[in-house]
């Protein structure tokens, strides 16, 4: 069997592609970077753009199954940055899909694609899309999970999996945004909330999974799923544990969220006027990720995937201290 991994030189690409080597997978990684570990694993690597048809057909070109887990991600930015890559990449990985023939496909897409700013607490996979949102990430990714698991058919076979946020050593977004953030943090909201996380072994597993459960016509195909640790807490107790194993203070001041929504909109009004490209220290979507409780019922993967979370949030914990984690 040989697998595609679209920006297996990523985080959780990268994960993926180590997997599948050792359950004895030959893997090809599609990237627009060089990654020389990867070769190191003994995984083929293509550059290319996945907005380029042609380049990701070449990619696709003698797989039996595609894991499509590049993508654009990011709390804010010019809606085009991420609609290229996250739409019409997955367009282009679909359509190469079908025209060779491969049987199938796992996407990776997210909780935020359902997520419409307030509460959820044990939501599973019958709630619906979100009718607004405060990023172009999620819009965009909600398109393109909609398209992959249309694309569901006879003859190719899709599933979407959706981690929430994925952290562990080596994590380029989560851990990197808190220690940059670390000094002047402040809590938004005093009320407790509770928010799920997905440690990187398991995220990658998942998907592994999926692939051993997909084919066409299978009970999994045309279906999307939550992954997680099964462990919500606090995502200030969380910030807080990152905080402390990096050698920063601790936070100590809160917010309202009333007031961190409006700064939220200020600095994304003036950003956005002065076309500067550097993410906000705060936007909307942001205060209304750590201020609401989003966490979900994982029954779904159990079952159908055989997931079963094999880290739990205090061994992840400590691996990120061993990994000897700094702040920017």
């Amino acid at each position: 069997m040989k697998a595609l991994v679209t920006g297996g030189g990523g985080f959780l690409g990268s994960a993926i592609a180590k997997k599948l080597r050792q359950a004895g997978f030959a893997v090809r990684s599609f990237s627009r970077g060089d990654y020389p570990f990867l070769k190191e694993w003994g995984v083929e690597t293509l550059h290319g753009d996945l907005g380029q048809y042609l380049e990701v057909e070449r990619a696709c070109s003698g797989c039996d199954v595609i894991f499509h887990v590049a993508a654009k991600a990011g709390l804010w930015g010019p809606h085009k940055d991420f609609y290229l890559p996250n739409v019409v990449g997955t367009q282009c990985v679909l359509e190469a899909a079908r025209r060779l023939g491969i049987p199938k496909l796992i996407f990776t897409s997210s909780p935020s694609v359902v997520f419409n700013g307030r509460d959820m607490e044990g939501a599973d996979e019958s709630v619906g899309y979100a009718t607004h949102f405060k990023s172009p990430y999620p819009k965009t990714k909600a398109i393109a999970e909609q398209m992959v698991l249309r694309a569901n058919c006879s003859s190719l076979a899709t599933v979407a999996l959706r981690p929430h946020l994925i952290w562990g050593p080596g994590d380029p977004h989560l851990i990197p945004g808190i220690l940059a953030r670390g000094r002047g943090f402040k809590r938004i909201g005093r009320a407790k909330k509770l928010v799920d996380f997905t440690y990187i072994d398991d995220a990658a597993e998942a998907h592994v999974q999926a692939a051993a459960a997909l084919s066409p016509g299978s009970a999994v195909a045309g279906r999307a799923y939550f992954i997680t640790q099964g462990q919500p807490m606090d995502p200030w107790d969380f910030i807080n544990r990152v905080l402390e194993i990096g050698g920063l203070p601790q936070i100590s001041g809160s917010v309202s969220p009333t007031v961190a929504y409006a700064a939220g909109w200020l600095l994304e009004s003036i950003y956005r006027l002065f076309q500067i490209r550097k993410e906000p220290r705060v936007t909307r979507f942001l205060v209304e990720e750590l201020s609401t409780s989003h966490w979900f019922d994982i029954s779904a993967a159990k079952s159908d995937l055989n997931y079963l979370p094999s880290v739990t949030m205090e061994q992840g914990f400590t691996r990120l201290r061993e990994s000897r984690v700094q702040p920017c």
